[in-house]
């Protein structure tokens, strides 16, 4: 499904996808980024996830049609190497709480802090 409307609320840090079916989604900048389909926080295979940390401040810097298929927004960060098919943005908003709270029990299983810095070391697909 394909939003009829998309907006960048930078205050409020949401990304807010409306659709024909009278649907919205908000999405916190937050959660689109610890959960960015990228190889870089998803890694190469199950098990080499990269748990992302200290971006409850992260911004949307700007926000790329890919085709008629996905989304490929820059963060302030410099992250930029994820594409949010439309289908994965619907998944995110269907299931965000949920999602939610595995990526802070996840936190909580590694002994990371939500608002720690990341490290850059560890990463070398060369996708940065």
């Amino acid at each position: 499904m394909i939003p009829t409307n998309i907006v960048v609320h930078q205050q409020s840090k949401v990304l807010e996808l409306s659709y024909e079916n009278g649907s919205t989604y908000r999405l916190p900048f937050e959660l689109l980024r610890v959960l960015s389909p990228s190889a870089e926080v998803q890694g190469h295979g199950p098990g080499q996830e990269t748990l992302q940390t200290g971006k409850r401040d992260v911004l949307i810097a700007s926000l790329e049609p890919v085709g008629h298929y996905a989304l490929k927004p820059s963060f302030s960060d410099g992250h930029d190497s994820g594409l949010y098919s439309w289908d994965y943005l619907q998944y995110l908003g269907e299931n965000q709480e949920e999602l939610w709270k595995e990526h802070l029990n996840k936190l909580a299983a590694a002994g990371l802090d939500r608002d720690a810095p990341m490290s850059q070391a560890g990463h070398s697909c060369g996708s940065h």
